[in-house]
């Protein structure tokens, strides 16, 4: 589908009235964006029926691209009479997901802040959907909506905690074993109906402002991945509940900022910085020792997958050097992000 018809579909652009923004608002989206424009431009179209400028802001971030997403992004903003609701931020560094979506909480002054990727796109509704949510819950610190492909069909977002148990089950890739411990596997069934689970994939969540407040804004030596799960970790760690909201629906693009996708489907060597956030979170939430843990029962569930692959002649799964690449990035992983 064209952007064109995206915009088209999601959202029809209509004029606002002019007025004093407000010190405070009631909702707060921030939108990072790393080299994705006209995705951008699209979930800005998505969210122009959403948002009520007397009373939400829209803030989109520029992780210092280094391409024309300023001039494109600027241009639409203004274009589309956006100003009255969307503020745009250059960043002049690229210091991760974590940093970009700091710098744009700290912006602004809300009751929520609901933090998005660029490729997404919101149904008609979801945002009060989500907000009906909050308030019929006061003690979920967390929401997050039913994530889904253009064509409606679900995407998982609700998962168990990463722990060294599930790397065994992860490396093994094996039925049985997967079965035996399916209380660690990290990703859990697509439901739909409202539960509370460990963490929620950051593609879009509704985040309490007092939990800012009180848990502190999103660890920044993450550069990339592992973030999501260690913020809603600390959440619960405070005493939160992290929620899924499924009737509030929100397309989820995919894979469009990162390639990680593509290199993961394609075995292909990850980017040191996914296996240093990694490290980084074993090592923050079970300690060295648990970390080093983690690697081998990694190792252990690699020679299960690996006899399935020499005996049986199943296909990998396993990425390049990721044996190497789980153990070398593990040395010092409290030390900040690497890139």
């Amino acid at each position: 589908m064209s952007s064109a018809a995206l915009q088209r579909e999601f959202a029809p652009v209509s004029e606002t009235i002019a007025a004093p923004r407000p010190a405070h608002y009631r909702v707060a989206v921030v939108i990072l964006n790393y080299r994705t424009p006209q995705l951008v431009i699209d979930c800005l179209a998505s969210l122009a029926s959403e948002v009520d400028p007397l009373r939400d802001v829209v803030v989109v971030v520029d992780n210092a691209s280094g391409d024309d997403s300023v001039e494109r992004i600027e241009a639409a903003i203004e274009q589309n009479h956006w100003t009255e609701w969307c503020q745009f931020i250059p960043s002049p560094d690229n210091n991760g997901f974590s940093a970009g979506n700091n710098l744009g909480c700290a912006a602004v002054a809300a009751d929520y802040y609901l933090l998005t990727n660029s490729d997404t796109l919101f149904r008609p509704g979801a945002i009060e959907e989500l907000l009906r949510g909050a308030a019929a819950h006061p003690q979920a610190a967390m929401l997050g909506p039913r994530l889904e492909c253009l064509n409606g069909d679900p995407q998982v977002s609700c998962f168990k905690f990463h722990s060294p148990l599930s790397e065994l089950i992860d490396a093994a890739a094996t039925g049985p074993l997967t079965k035996l411990l399916s209380k660690f596997d990290v990703p859990r069934p697509v439901i739909d109906h409202s539960e509370c689970y460990d963490w929620l994939g950051f593609p879009c969540v509704l985040v309490r402002s007092d939990v800012l407040r009180q848990v502190g804004p999103m660890d920044e030596g993450f550069f990339m991945y592992y973030e999501d799960v260690d913020y809603c970790r600390r959440i619960r760690r405070a005493g939160g509940e992290i929620r899924y909201w499924p009737a509030a629906r929100v397309v989820h693009l995919g894979g469009q900022s990162s390639n990680m996708r593509e290199l993961t489907a394609a075995c292909k060597r990850r980017p040191k910085y996914f296996y240093a956030a990694r490290a980084r979170y074993y090592a923050k939430h079970f300690g060295h020792l648990g970390l080093w843990l983690a690697n081998g029962l990694w190792m252990a569930g690699r020679v299960f997958s690996l006899a399935q692959e020499k005996f049986r002649g199943r296909p990998t799964h396993i990425c390049d050097s990721q044996a190497r690449d789980v153990w070398t990035n593990g040395w010092r992983p409290l030390t900040g992000p690497r890139r």
